[in-house]
């Protein structure tokens, strides 16, 4: 049994590249010099190393990349903008309000402060005073519904709030707004 363990010696090379391949802990790690001194006739010399000043930090394997500033931005813009979509879209297309109701105070105070504030004719909207925010069908568009100012004249009137997000997202975020206009608002 013991002879059919021992390998010729032309074979330990074969066994060292298999322990390598397919066990890479159990490999025999290349022979270091432990003096420095002239290279052998059988090694090369070492690579001339930069100055440390001048040495990158190593990629770390594994890490992700850096994201593009767009990217960072776009994913900060989406965590500011999306619980106002959200409402917005639960107001307009759920049957939490019906056709020509006000809204709550709290919901009321949300579109007032981050979406009304911020259109580009707030004060012609506004007029007079602002009473409530409604809900009801577009007057041109019957199968539309959407947000409208009830002054306090009564006239009421209606506003876009992708309008306002847009002038919002201008304000906030000026390096960026076009491109992520451009990117997630279907209409200019």
């Amino acid at each position: 049994m013991a002879a059919a363990l021992s390998l010729p010696h032309a074979a330990a090379p074969l066994v060292v590249l298999r322990a390598a391949r397919f066990a890479p802990w159990a490999a025999r790690a290349p022979r270091r010099r432990l003096l420095s001194g002239p290279p052998t006739a059988g090694e090369p010399p070492p690579p001339a190393l930069p100055p440390a000043s001048k040495l990158a930090d190593p990629p770390v394997v594994g890490a992700p990349e850096p994201p593009l500033p767009f990217r960072a931005a776009e994913a900060e813009i989406l965590r500011d903008v999306e619980p106002v979509v959200q409402l917005i879209k639960d107001i307009l297309h759920s049957d939490r309000y019906g056709d020509g109701e006000c809204l709550c105070p709290r919901d009321e105070n949300v579109v007032v402060e981050k979406l009304l504030t911020f259109h580009p004719r707030a004060q012609d909207k506004i007029g007079c005073g602002l009473d409530a925010i409604m809900v009801d069908r577009h007057p041109e568009f019957r199968k539309s519904r959407c947000l409208f100012v009830v002054r306090t004249d009564g006239v009421w009137i209606d506003f876009s709030y992708q309008k306002c997000l847009r002038a919002y997202i201008r304000e906030k975020y000026p390096s960026h707004a076009e491109r992520f206009i451009r990117e997630h608002f279907k209409r200019t």
